[in-house]
């Protein structure tokens, strides 16, 4: 029920994200969640991705995009880094069981830029420091 609602939100508030031109309709979304300021992935998030990376069944016929963000909290340049990081870290995580290969994932880093939720309010700041992880089927 989660990815199924996390798709209908990326795909509403970013079109680009619902819909490329290459790849169709995305066909796995897992988000990982960070603490204020942080690029570090928890052991339980990483045991999370792991299990989810483990439930896609042929897992190279996949295109990877990784949409990195923050929220408002800092300066533009900050967040910018910030969520470089995040991609790079999330990266990481996803090169770890060696079912991924590099080539195949795109990064667009965010920053403090096109928020699902409220930046006004503690709860919706704390779920845009996220990384989304979208799998699209290559075709």
């Amino acid at each position: 029920m989660r990815i199924f609602v996390l798709l209908i939100s990326l795909t509403l508030l970013f079109p680009q994200v619902g819909k490329t031109q290459d790849f169709g309709e995305p066909s796995h979304v897992q988000s990982i969640y960070f603490g204020g300021g942080s690029f570090y992935v928890s052991k339980r998030q990483s045991e999370q991705l792991q299990h989810f990376l483990d439930s896609i069944p042929n897992i190279h016929n996949f295109v990877i995009t990784v949409h990195s963000h923050t929220d408002n909290i800092g300066g533009k340049e900050y967040n910018e880094w910030l969520s470089e990081m995040r991609s790079e870290s999330v990266i990481d995580e996803l090169l770890l069981n060696k079912k991924v290969k590099k080539e195949v994932i795109e990064i667009k880093d965010f920053g403090l830029f096109n928020p699902i939720y409220d930046n006004s309010t503690w709860e919706g700041r704390r779920k845009n420091r996220r990384v989304d992880i979208i799998f699209w089927l290559a075709i």
